[in-house]
This record gives C-alpha cells, sequence and structure tokens, in this order.
C-alpha cells in the first residue's frame, strides 16, 4: 500500500475485513490490499498464525512476530534483522539467504528449517530449537546460542566467531571447514560431531564433551581445552600448538602426525591413544598418562615429561633428544630405534623396557632401574648414574659402551 487512503476508504477496508469469512492471512492481506514485501516493517504480527505463507523477500524489520506461526513458511531472502521471533515457531520454513541478523529468536523453534547462507550476525537464540536445521555457509558471528539446541544441524562452513555456544546441544552437528575463531563452548556437547578442517584457534572448549568427535585437519592453535572430553576423538594431521589441553581426556584419540608443539598437556589422559609422527616438540606432558599408548616416530624433542606414565607405550624411532624423563614410568615401553641423546632418565623405572639399538649418549640415569630391560646393542656413553656393577650387568646383557671400543663408533643411530 503505497498512497495515503482517506478516512472513507480505509473504513471501507476495515469493514471488508471485518466481514470476511476466511481466517487467512495471506487472503486478509489481499483483501486490504497491503504490499507484503513492504507493509509489514515494524508491524505488530505477534502470535499470528502465518503457516505456510509465502514472504520472499518481505521487509519484515523490527517486525514484532513474537509467539508467530510460521511453520514451513517460504521466507527467502526476507529482511528480519532486528525483528522478534522469540518463542515463534519456523519450523521447516525456507529461509535461505535472509537476513536475520541482530533478531531476537530466544525460544524459536527452527527444527529442520533451511538457513542456508542466511545472516544471523549477532542473533540471540539462546534456548531455540535448531536440531536437523540447515546452516551452512549461515553467518552466526557474534550470535548468542547458549543452551540451543543443534543437534544433526547442518553448519558445514558457517561463520561462528566469536559466538557464544555454552552447554548448546551440538551432537552428531555437522561443523566441517566451520570457522569458530575465538567461539565460546565450554559445556557443549559435540560428542561424534564433524568438525573436520574446522577453525577453532582461540577457541573456549572447557568442559566440553567431543568424544568421537571428527577433527582432522581442524585448527586448535591455543585453543583452551582444559577437562573436556576428547575420547576417542580424531585428530589427524590437526594443528593444536600453544593449546592449553591440561587435564583433558584424549584417551584412544587419534592424533597422528598432529602438531602439538608446545601444547599444555600436563595431566591429562592418552593412554591408548594413536600418536604415531605428531610433533610434541618443546610440550608440557608432565604428569600426563601415555600408558599403552602408540607415539612411533613421534617428535618429543626437549618435551617435559616428569612423573608421566608410559608404562607401555610404545615408543619405536621416536625423537627424544634432550626431553625430561625424570621419575616417570617406562615399565615395558618399547623404545627400540629411539633417539634418547641426553636424555634425563633420572629415577626412571625401565623395569623390561625394550631399550635395543637406542642411542644413550650422555643419558642421565642416576637412580633409574633397568631390572629385566632389553638393552642388546644399546649405545651408552658420558652417562651419569652408572655404577661399575651396573655396567657389568648391562654388557652382559649385550650393551655397548663407547670407551669399551678402539674407537668411537655411530653404528648404532636412534632413527
Amino acid at each position: 500500500m503505497n498512497e495515503e487512503m482517506s478516512p472513507q476508504e480505509l473504513q471501507s477496508v476495515i469493514r471488508k475485513v471485518a466481514e470476511a469469512k476466511t481466517k487467512n492471512f495471506a487472503e486478509l492481506v489481499q483483501l486490504a490490499g497491503l504490499d507484503r514485501k513492504q507493509d509489514f516493517a515494524r508491524s505488530d504480527l505477534s502470535r499470528v498464525n502465518l503457516k505456510g505463507i509465502e514472504l520472499s523477500d518481505a521487509d519484515l524489520r523490527d517486525a514484532f512476530l513474537s509467539g508467530a506461526n510460521l511453520k514451513d513458511a517460504f521466507l527467502r531472502g526476507a529482511f528480519l534483522n532486528g525483528a522478534d521471533l522469540s518463542d515463534a515457531n519456523l519450523s521447516g520454513a525456507f529461509l535461505r539467504s535472509a537476513d536475520l541478523s541482530s533478531a531476537f529468536l530466544r525460544g524459536a523453534d527452527l527444527s529442520r528449517s533451511i538457513l542456508s547462507g542466511a545472516d544471523l550476525s549477532g542473533a540471540n537464540l539462546s534456548r531455540s530449537i535448531l536440531s536437523g536445521a540447515f546452516l551452512s555457509g549461515a553467518n552466526l558471528s557474534r550470535s548468542i546460542l547458549s543452551n540451543a539446541n543443534l543437534s544433526r544441524a547442518d553448519l558445514n562452513g558457517s561463520n561462528l566467531r566469536d559466538a557464544n555456544l555454552s552447554h548448546a546441544d551440538l551432537n552428531c552437528v555437522d561443523l566441517s571447514r566451520a570457522f569458530l575463531n575465538r567461539a565460546f563452548l565450554s559445556g557443549v556437547d559435540l560428542s561424534r560431531a564433524d568438525l573436520s578442517g574446522s577453525d577453532l584457534s582461540g577457541t573456549i572448549l572447557s568442559g566440553a564433551n567431543l568424544s568421537g568427535a571428527f577433527l582432522s585437519r581442524a585448527i586448535l592453535r591455543g585453543a583452551f581445552l582444559s577437562n573436556t572430553n576428547f575420547r576417542g576423538a580424531f585428530f589427524t594431521c590437526a594443528d593444536l600448538s600453544h593449546a592449553n589441553a591440561s587435564d583433558a581426556d584424549l584417551s584412544g584419540a587419534f592424533l597422528r602426525d598432529a602438531n602439538l608443539k608446545y601444547t599444555n598437556l600436563r595431566s591429562a589422559d592418552l593412554s591408548h591413544a594413536n600418536l604415531d609422527g605428531a610433533d610434541l616438540s618443546r610440550a608440557n606432558l608432565s604428569k600426563i598418562f601415555l600408558s599403552g599408548a602408540s607415539l612411533r616416530r613421534a617428535n618429543l624433542e626437549g618435551v617435559n615429561l616428569r612423573e608421566a606414565n608410559l608404562e607401555g607405550a610404545n615408543l619405536r624411532k621416536a625423537h627424544l633428544d634432550r626431553a625430561n624423563l625424570r621419575d616417570v614410568n617406562l615399565r615395558e615401553a618399547n623404545f627400540s630405534g629411539a633417539t634418547l641423546s641426553r636424555i634425563n632418565l633420572r629415577g626412571a623405572d625401565l623395569s623390561g623396557a625394550i631399550l635395543s639399538r637406542t642411542n644413550l649418549k650422555g643419558a642421565d640415569l642416576s637412580g633409574a632401574i633397568l631390572k629385566g630391560a632389553n638393552v642388546k646393542n644399546t649405545y651408552f656413553a658420558d652417562n651419569c648414574g652408572i655404577s661399575q656393577p651396573m655396567r657389568r650387568d648391562l654388557e652382559l646383557r649385550g650393551a655397548i659402551f663407547e670407551d669399551a671400543l678402539n674407537q668411537p663408533i655411530s653404528l648404532i643411530k636412534g632413527s
């Protein structure tokens, strides 16, 4: 309705609407001569039944739609920025490329709705229902999604930078290639979620549940992951450098070829985890639990493993130069072919460990326990803490001491 009506014309329109034998909103709009695309900005349509209505490209900016029934409505490209849609029913609605920036959607039902490419930046979606919704490529930056239900939603490639998702249900959600930089995900349920290739740098995930989640090639640089449940999660080729994962549960996780440089894993549980080929150089692994873990070819150069538990761990061909393994439980661990030069093994328990063909040149073995360890062709030189009786015992078990040879050799190497 582009032109102003005279009082007589307005009265005629009101009479037509009042006497109409239909409650269908679209038909009433037509009777009133209104333009659905232009005449509803800032209008009050709260609790109105708009089920299945066609409002593509409609201007509904700052409209009041609280409690409205928009189930299966067609709102492609609609302008709903700043609109109040709290507790509205938008289940199954088609909102592709719609503008919902700064909209108020608290408690709204958006289950199975299509929001691909929609702009929801700065929107309040707390306690909303988005289960099974399609949000691929949507802009949700700075949005509030606390306590929202996003289970099984498709957020592939979406933008969730600086979003608040605290205590949201993200079970089985698809967040592959999503941008979650600096998002707040504390306490969320992301179990079995797909986050492969996503950017989670600087994200807060403390206390979250990501058991069985897929994080292959994900970027978690500088993320806050303390006390997070990653049990059985997949981190193949992921970047966790400089992250804080202290006290995290990574038991049974797959971290093959992952980047864990300078990562804080103090007191974390990585029992039976797969860390083959992972780069853990300069990481803090003090008091970590790595029993039964596989660390073949892993780079552990200069790491702090003090008071850690690596009982039964597989460290074949691993690089541990200058690492601190003081007071570590290394019973039954396999170090065959590993590089252990200048390593600190003071007070370490190596009972039954496999040290064959390893290089222990310059290693500090003061107070170390080597009872039953396999030291065949193990290379010793310039070691602290080896008494004469201990040396004789090691030689009888096949150990090689450099000063016992006619000349230094480089026959026994750790790689």
